[in-house]
């Protein structure tokens, strides 16, 4: 199923926020996730995240084996990926550098 999330894709390079903690040290992070059939799970690196019920408080999926509260949106060619009224460090896994720079140099030139 698609979603907006995945726009039918089974991969995608999106942002990943834990709003409980950190993802393998860094409080947000850009990176590949791949998604089930029906849209409502995300997987990034190694975790399990379902959509959350009603949105969630401040997340809109949750983590299946810790319950940790996690905000995925796409990836903004700004580079603005954290809500802005949020101070949070984001890393970009090794994978994905390549292909953020890539979206990043392509929204410069439009501008």
């Amino acid at each position: 199923m698609e979603t907006q999330l995945n726009r039918g894709l089974k991969r995608r390079l999106m942002y990943v926020e834990n709003k409980d903690g950190e993802i393998d040290g860094a409080d947000g992070r850009i990176g590949w996730v791949s998604f089930s059939k029906s849209g409502q799970t995300v997987y990034y690196r190694g975790r399990e995240l379902a959509k959350a019920k009603g949105g969630g408080v401040r997340g809109n999926f949750f983590d299946v084996a810790t319950g940790e509260e996690y905000w995925v949106s796409g990836v903004k060619k700004r580079g603005s990926n954290a809500h802005r009224a949020e101070s949070v460090s984001i890393a970009i896994d090794a994978d994905a550098q390549e292909s953020y720079r890539d979206l990043r140099l392509s929204g410069r030139r439009r501008n």
